[in-house]
């Protein structure tokens, strides 16, 4: 594979986070790889790289699952943007560790994990943290595991980082979360660069550790999967469609920025949908986003359940981006903390 000449950010602390969110993504694919017993000669994971406007304002490589005995569906992504050559822009630098993983067999959750650090040349900047567990089945073994994980690891920003996560990852118009435990933090900045580092880095490894655990007992166990089991992980990879593609701000704030990455932005979509369960949610959102259900259901010619391959992650990617510059004032409907990040804020 050709490797991309990208230019990276001058900057020391984003040069920093850089290299912060690389070991994690490397250390993620490597104890993916062994949970699932993966061939230790035979990487689990193609690296895809991506720049942006040609390598000159930055890029990333993104880790994609190969193994689809264990994985439906898992991307590993590692992105830096920058704009040293472009004064008027205020946005300095992002960059940003974004990983989600669906594996195949219903038993095991889903994990969304992002770590990222923007810095605005102003010299501000800002951490932005999280982690949820996403199963299709419950189990509260495993929810209770991930739930004092995050407790152990957030320590003193546990309470508030559980509240804006169980805010953020709320669904409205069904009445229920994306997940079952979430940890979010926006704006993270204690005066402290080096411990918020530290802490970064922490929160990551502590997390991969704790998710792969789940992940290799359900691998290792291997329980039987009814066609029950096999329904229930379609209705749920819809749901995770539906909140994601209609309420997730930093889903919709990287595809209104570019269209330079867009199956990367997609790649946290699982395999395969229910049309006509995503069809059954647009009588419960409010205008104009019934537009954008439609739109997206539109997406899919075949009968449920329909595949969600790259050609279909181009054509949603299209759909929300020119949903939300038609209707810019529909942004206020998508999910929220209690801050909203500039980059969110000012994305253009």
């Amino acid at each position: 594979m050709r490797v991309m000449d990208i230019t990276y950010a001058k900057s020391e602390t984003a040069q920093t986070a850089l290299r912060l969110v690389r070991d994690l993504q490397s250390y993620f694919a490597k104890q993916l790889d062994l949970a699932c017993q993966c061939d230790s000669t035979k990487t689990g994971f193609q690296a895809i790289q991506w720049s942006r406007d040609q390598g000159a304002h930055g890029g990333g490589e993104r880790l994609v699952a190969k193994n689809q005995k264990f994985f439906d569906r898992a991307a590993i992504n590692v992105s830096q943007v920058q704009y040293d050559d472009l004064p008027d822009k205020p946005l300095g630098a992002a960059t940003a560790l974004s990983t989600i993983v669906h594996p195949a067999n219903p038993h095991a959750p889903s994990m969304h994990m992002h770590i990222s650090w923007t810095e605005m040349k102003s010299g501000k900047g800002y951490w932005r943290i999280m982690a949820d567990l996403n199963p299709a089945i419950l189990s509260e073994k495993f929810k209770s595991a991930f739930d004092e994980c995050l407790k152990a690891i957030s320590g003193r920003f546990y309470d508030e980082g559980s509240a804006q996560g169980d805010k953020y990852f709320y669904i409205p118009a069904i009445k229920r979360h994306r997940g079952v435990a979430h940890f979010y933090l926006e704006g993270h900045n204690t005066g402290d660069a080096l411990a918020d580092i530290n802490f970064a880095k922490s929160f990551g490894m502590t997390v991969i550790d704790c998710y792969t655990d789940i992940v290799s007992e359900v691998f290792k166990n291997n329980p039987a999967v009814s066609e029950a089991d096999k329904k229930t992980q379609l209705a749920y990879h819809t749901l995770y469609l539906f909140q994601v593609l209609s309420l997730d701000r930093g889903t919709t704030s990287g595809l209104l920025v570019h269209n330079q990455n867009d199956v990367g932005i997609m790649g946290s979509i699982p395999s395969k949908i229910d049309k006509d369960l995503l069809l059954s949610w647009k009588t419960l959102v409010p205008d104009p986003q019934k537009v954008l259900i439609q739109a997206l259901v539109d997406v899919f010619k075949s009968p449920t359940p329909c595949p969600v391959e790259e050609d279909q992650k181009i054509l949603l990617a299209q759909v929300v981006r020119n949903h939300y510059q038609k209707h810019p004032e529909a942004l206020k409907l998508q999910a929220s903390g209690n801050s909203l990040p500039p980059t969110v804020v000012n994305h253009k």
